[in-house]
């Protein structure tokens, strides 16, 4: 498959316009892509809306307090989810979570490549054991 020159152009555009600072932000934003907590988080935060941290880690089996508080910090720090401390407003402790308009956009986003993945998946999985076999491999 060979790109149509319009396509060679958009991609053309879009990379010229990355300088340095931007091509960085882009390999960090898209580290949370491929992640899979970052993308557990946005995606339960999108479904549920705004959850408390317990009620995250009961939605995310598998994940540990650590790496949830860890997942939740980093996605704040982007601007992905925000966190809301009700502590100085109750006595209780209670901080919630909820997904912000970047982080919409970017669940919205991430929708084009789930189809592609689920569309494709079985060609995929047909190309790895083609490739394994061929290769004397049993994955890379």
């Amino acid at each position: 498959m060979k790109l149509s020159d319009e396509q060679i152009t958009v991609f053309a555009t879009i990379c010229a316009a990355l300088n340095d600072e931007d091509d960085m932000l882009k390999r960090e934003i898209l580290t949370h892509a491929g992640n899979r907590w970052s993308l557990n988080v946005i995606y339960t935060l999108g479904v549920n809306g705004t959850l408390r941290h317990a009620e995250l880690a009961k939605a995310m089996p598998g994940v540990t307090q650590r790496m949830l508080t860890r997942t939740l910090r980093s996605l704040e720090r982007e601007g992905l989810i925000s966190r809301y401390d009700h502590q100085r407003k109750q006595p209780h402790p209670r901080v919630d979570y909820s997904l912000t308009e970047l982080g919409k956009g970017m669940l919205t986003n991430m929708l084009p490549l789930w189809h592609w993945v689920i569309d494709n998946a079985a060609l995929i999985r047909d190309s790895r054991t083609r490739f394994d076999t061929k290769e004397g491999h049993s994955g890379i």
